[in-house]
């Protein structure tokens, strides 16, 4: 791994920060992208100075103009990416009604489709090569889709088909696809949603856990690949709350985002 290559998107802050630090630390040639140039920037000078090795791709992956640019910038920096990590996303909160439609085709943009364009791109290299891993930073909101996340939990849902589907298709080709499947993680992703037009505060940020338990159970994933990790751990029981608490769910209704409207007005 100490000559490997790792994209990392969403690395300004939170989680992407995180693991661009924890990797870099374990020799790993880091090439970050997000839409804040000044935090990149910042976040160089730290891995930098700390004797890491690190290339910023500012861009913004919501417009396919510059996730093309990030593709043509990388191939002309490295011979190749060992490891992409698809991390950038945001989260909403709210009505679907109350949500407007720039956030929903945003969210999707980032979520959804930066996912397949890249992997299109960073794919068929790592085949030819019989060798990378393609790692998506999902939520256990893709098995749970309740109450005021129909857009981002639709987006995490995707993700684990998705991952799930290549997965499979890649088994035996030295190549590996998974999903982390994380719980809520104490990173701005709250604050961002709050401050978004017509959102709410997310109800799950009490129970957040440290970016330090995701870096952990990243790394273990890179050294131990397989399809997909919850973190933290306990969480594998989440995937039969849908299934057997389903009808429960139903009946209580968007109760939550009652609270939530009553709390605003």
């Amino acid at each position: 791994m100490s000559e490997a290559t790792a994209l990392i998107t969403g690395a300004s802050a939170g989680i992407g920060a995180s693991l661009s630090f924890m990797l870099a630390g374990k020799g790993i040639h880091v090439i970050l992208v997000a839409r804040r140039e000044d935090r990149l920037q910042n976040l160089k000078s730290e891995i930098t100075k700390n004797g890491g090795q690190c290339t910023i791709i500012p861009a913004d992956l919501t417009l396919e103009s510059e996730r093309e640019r990030v593709y043509s910038d990388t191939i002309s920096t490295v011979d190749r990416v060992d490891v992409l990590v698809n991390n950038a996303g945001f989260g909403w909160y709210g009505y679907y009604q109350d949500m407007p439609w720039q956030l929903v085709e945003e969210m999707v943009s980032l979520n959804i489709v930066a996912v397949l364009q890249l992997t299109t791109h960073f794919l068929p290299g790592m085949i030819q090569r019989g060798s990378g891993h393609i790692i998506n930073v999902g939520s256990i909101a893709g098995g749970l889709p309740n109450q005021g996340i129909g857009v981002y939990a639709g987006s995490k849902a995707f993700l684990d088909a998705f991952s799930t589907a290549l997965y499979r298709e890649t088994r035996g080709s030295g190549v590996t696809v998974s999903v982390m499947r994380l719980g809520p993680v104490e990173t701005e992703f709250f604050d961002k949603a709050r401050k978004l037009e017509n959102g709410y505060s997310v109800p799950a940020e009490r129970f957040a856990i440290s970016t330090d338990r995701v870096n952990r159970a990243f790394w273990r994933l890179l050294k131990h690949p397989r399809r997909v990790i919850y973190v933290p751990g306990w969480l594998w029981v989440s995937q039969y709350i849908e299934l057997f608490f389903g009808p429960v769910i139903d009946s209580l209704g968007p109760m939550l985002l009652k609270r939530k409207k009553g709390k605003k007005k």
